[in-house]
């Protein structure tokens, strides 16, 4: 049942968890263990911790380019990118990046451009707000493998600092966006202070494939995932715990809803 599984570990099943972590890896056919591209993909990971190296703008040029050519439907390439540095993002937001980064990017869901030369397009509100955040998620993923193959860590945030989705009418009044606009998600870019970290819980692939309909996962395998997620979470955030991370998306999530409703559905007036 949902909701049913344990929440709280003993010591034990919190060792058993880590070790788990610590032996996690990509499973890579070893025909293909040389291919850089996919140990691109597959070693990247969420940072959370940079040094002061500045990205030069050759490399941010080209992470930004990266973006600007990911696929989209119909090619209407429904996102913006409001690019920022420290300097820019002090002076807008009066902190720094989160976690020091050396550059952000907002992704921005973005109708409004293109309705300037299709106006008609379509009336699918919903299903339009869908599509064009599908689109703006691909761009968001291209710059975060882009970043990664020329040596720049990143990490995608969705709440941390009021930078992504659930604080969207915040940002959409700080940069003034149009209707039409809805940021989706904020990338911050630097380099990686000290290792990576080990690889996240991952379910194993026989969870998140099925050949034919749907089925039932296997509540031992999800458990698994789930003391994996509680005592990696527990483990690198001291003071804090995987409980209280959810329960602060629980209690923003109510009037992020409504916020959004609001922004894809404005009152006519």
């Amino acid at each position: 049942r949902n909701g049913s599984m344990k929440q709280h570990l003993s010591l034990a099943q919190t060792i058993r968890a880590l070790v788990k972590i610590l032996r996690g890896k990509p499973d890579i056919p070893p025909s293909l263990a040389n291919d850089d591209l996919l140990r691109v993909i597959l070693n990247r990971r969420s940072i959370r911790s940079f040094t002061n190296q500045p990205i030069p703008d050759d490399v941010f040029s080209a992470i930004l380019e990266a973006g600007r050519l990911a696929p989209s439907t119909v090619n209407l390439q429904s996102w913006t990118f409001a690019v920022f540095d420290n300097e820019a993002w002090r002076q807008l937001f009066g902190h720094s990046i989160p976690f020091h980064g050396s550059r952000a990017v907002i992704v921005i869901s973005d109708t409004f451009r293109y309705r300037q030369v299709l106006a008609e397009f379509t009336d699918c509100t919903l299903i339009e707000y869908t599509i064009w955040v599908m689109n703006a998620l691909l761009a968001a993923m291209n710059m975060n493998i882009a970043a990664e193959a020329l040596g720049v860590s990143s990490v995608m945030l969705s709440e941390t600092g009021q930078s992504g989705v659930l604080d969207a009418k915040y940002l959409k009044g700080m940069l003034h966006l149009p209707v039409g606009c809805i940021p989706i998600m904020t990338i911050v870019f630097g380099y990686a202070r000290g290792a990576y970290p080990p690889m996240p819980p991952k379910l194993p692939i026989n969870q998140i494939v099925v050949h034919d309909v749907y089925q039932p996962r296997d509540n031992e395998e999800l458990q698994s995932w789930l003391d994996q997620m509680i005592a990696g979470y527990n483990a690198s955030h001291l003071g804090s715990s995987f409980q209280s991370q959810l329960n602060i998306y629980k209690s923003k999530m109510s009037q992020a809803e409504n916020d959004l409703l609001e922004l894809i559905f404005p009152p006519k007036k």
